[in-house]
């Protein structure tokens, strides 16, 4: 590193930074290619793996106890910005990014693991700690090794066809925080609203944060007798985030939505509803007796797995010509020993990405080796995993550029079915065949989870000047400390938890894990030759293949219909402020990305201590309740109201001058 770096004071992100470039022009980042700061130092990569390790290990304790694993990135960007004022020399905006991207691995390493790995233990096939650390390192390497080609696709060509909520939050945190005056306490006013806002709704009884309104005569008919239920989900994080998706994708994620909660669970239930004597197959109980969420969980879902699953494909096809020519220039500048492009726009070498992909499938081989002596199994397994963790790279990558929402479960419900088919086949069943099972779907579930994560990273870095191969080379280290901290807590938390279900005469404390026993029972299932909702999955193909052809973002519309409605309702709102606010000029515009930036960080911090505080053992969400909490009608009205509070704090707070522009 120069001695005397160039540490000229970043200002504000680029005016088009969020926007389509016209043809010819080129988008110049915060921190020029020319301009030296300190990046990777030891300042920015022990802060990183250190946030990185402790988050891991909360997220790991929090998403198997609740469901939920702790958003990282943002907290952790909020935390570098304090950091970087502890030292006589500022850490550099560069530093931020490095820390952040690291620290940021917590989160989907841990949701990685905590999907899968559990499984097996409620299986009683518990695995060896080095099995268990293997599988989350191999699956994380894989991710970010699978991604490097696609990231000049996804972050530099495709420049303003994305919204990158959650990059973009980060960014407006790292920068506004960075600047400093009006702006950085927009942003701190904001983040204290939603996270005062965001911990108590989700954490105690205070008010509802679900609203349907069944309280209301109409609503509470439509949902008896045709199953046709509206939901919301009030909080601050998501309607931040629907503001910075923008009108466009907010409409076609809810459109998703809307297909499938008030169109299809209502279809099956006219259809099955008289259906009362036995189920019918992926559900559990007759149809007559499932409420609108059970059939969504039961059918719909599925459906909703076929959609993303298609639409993967069509992003796959049209990011290919990019993928293949960002190797072509690599390949060509590798030959000719010269450097492949400016610091800014500089990946590591082609060469150590095909090694590195290269030394992971021998590794990965030689692991699913030690559970079956069939070569024809290994290489199947082994090409099974290659293919799921490159197809879902680009799928992960595609759902965070535009949604900041993964797939992750959907698409390790999709390895664990076509994988068990698969070995079935080739007679591999039983508790070998769900080890195996499990074991590849932990390493693309991993993979998968750890690609969403990265291209976020890339795109915070690309706004902001960060060297590529930089933020590459780290993200390896976190995976190894992320890896090394989540396999270790399972470990540990086996032995003092019951995973899933109490056994008899097993007097532990249970942690439910959701996520892993719906996989338990998947691959149980299908190890034990149930048939394949071929049919449901078709139908989400179909689904898929009508939006290409209407030229509509497909997998934006799969997610939608994938994800419950509550969670796409309120990003609609969102939206339509954005659309609004966004004709009232560039400055309200910018003010209104500060703003819904800070709901987002405020909302992931309330889940952090909201999760925290779900770990103290006599926790209670009664330890504030509301005497009107009960009580629907009073308690939902209260969530609108405050929920339109919020929506009026955006409005009002994006076209207030401050005293700089008066």
């Amino acid at each position: 590193m120069p001695a005397a770096p160039n540490q000229a004071a970043p200002t504000a992100v680029p005016e088009n930074a969020y926007t389509p470039l016209p043809p010819g022009e080129v988008y110049s980042p915060l921190v020029s290619a020319s301009t030296v700061l300190p990046e990777l130092t030891s300042r920015s990569i022990g802060w990183g793996l250190f946030l990185c390790v402790i988050f891991t290990v909360a997220s790991a304790y929090s998403g198997l106890k609740v469901g939920q694993v702790m958003e990282a990135a943002i907290p952790i960007s909020i935390l570098a910005i304090g950091l970087a004022r502890l030292y006589r020399r500022r850490s550099s905006l560069l530093e931020n990014v490095i820390i952040t991207g690291i620290g940021g691995l917590a989160g989907s390493v841990a949701a990685g693991a905590i999907f899968t790995l559990p499984a097996l233990y409620i299986l009683k096939l518990d695995p060896h700690p080095v099995q268990t650390i293997f599988i989350c390192l191999s699956g994380g390497c894989l991710g970010v090794l699978f991604l490097i080609p696609l990231r000049r696709y996804f972050v530099r060509d495709m420049h303003g066809r994305f919204s990158y909520p959650e990059a973009t939050a980060i960014t407006e945190v790292l920068v506004t925080g960075e600047k400093g005056g009006s702006q950085a306490r927009l942003l701190l006013q904001a983040t204290a609203i939603a996270g005062v806002y965001d911990f108590l709704v989700i954490t105690f009884h205070v008010w509802k944060e679900y609203l349907d309104f069944q309280f209301l005569g109409g609503m509470r008919m439509l949902a008896d007798r045709a199953r046709v239920v509206f939901s919301f989900d009030a909080i601050g994080f998501i309607l931040g985030l629907g503001y910075v998706m923008g009108l466009r994708s907010s409409l076609i994620l809810c459109a998703g939505g809307v297909l499938s909660n008030l169109v299809l669970v209502p279809l099956i239930w006219m259809i099955g509803g008289h259906i009362t004597g036995s189920a019918v197959y992926p559900g559990t109980i007759p149809i007559a007796q499932m409420t609108a969420v059970q059939i969504f969980r039961g059918y719909v879902r599925f459906v909703g797995v076929g959609a993303i699953a298609t639409a993967g494909i069509f992003g796959i096809l049209k990011s290919m010509p990019i993928v293949a020519g960002s190797f072509g220039v690599a390949l060509r500048a590798f030959r000719r020993g010269e450097s492949a492009g400016e610091r800014t726009d500089r990946d590591i070498p082609v060469l150590s990405i095909l090694v590195g992909i290269a030394i992971s499938s021998v590794a990965v081989g030689i692991f699913l080796g030690n559970l079956s002596a069939s070569p024809a199994v290994i290489l199947a397994g082994l090409g099974l995993t290659l293919v799921f963790s490159f197809f879902f790279a680009s799928v992960a990558a595609n759902a965070i550029a535009t949604t900041a929402r993964n797939p992750v479960s959907g698409m390790t419900m999709l390895t664990i079915i076509i994988s068990a088919v698969v070995l079935l086949r080739f007679g591999i069943s039983g508790t070998t065949g769900m080890f195996f099972v499990m074991a590849m779907a932990g390493m693309v579930c991993t993979a998968l989870s750890v690609s969403g994560q990265a291209i976020t990273d890339f795109k915070t870095g690309y706004w902001l000047g960060s060297t590529p191969a930089a933020q590459e080379k780290v993200k390896f280290l976190g995976v190894i400390a992320a890896s090394v901290a989540v396999g270790l807590t399972i470990v540990i938390l086996a032995r003092a938890f019951q995973f899933g279900e109490a056994a008899p005469g097993d007097l532990r404390v249970v942690l439910p894990s959701p996520q892993a026993s719906i996989m338990k029972a998947l691959v149980q299932g299908f190890m034990s030759r149930q048939p394949v909702a071929y049919l449901l999955f078709g139908v989400g193909s179909a689904i898929a293949v009508i939006m290409e052809m209407l030229e509509v973002p497909a997998l934006t519309f799969a997610l939608g219909m994938y994800l419950p409605l509550e969670l796409n309702t309120p990003a609609l709102v969102g939206g339509f402020l954005a659309h609004f606010l966004g004709k009232r000029g560039a400055t309200v515009r910018e003010r209104g990305v500060i703003i819904a930036s800070g709901l987002m960080a405020g909302g992931a911090l309330g889940g952090v201590f909201g999760a925290a505080c779900r770990l103290i053992p006599s926790y209670s969400e009664d330890w504030i309740r509301l005497p009107f909490y009960a009580n629907e009608p009073v308690s939902q009205s209260v969530s609108a109201a405050l929920f339109i509070g919020l929506c009026a704090y955006v409005w009002w707070g994006s076209q207030a001058k401050s005293k700089e522009e008066q």
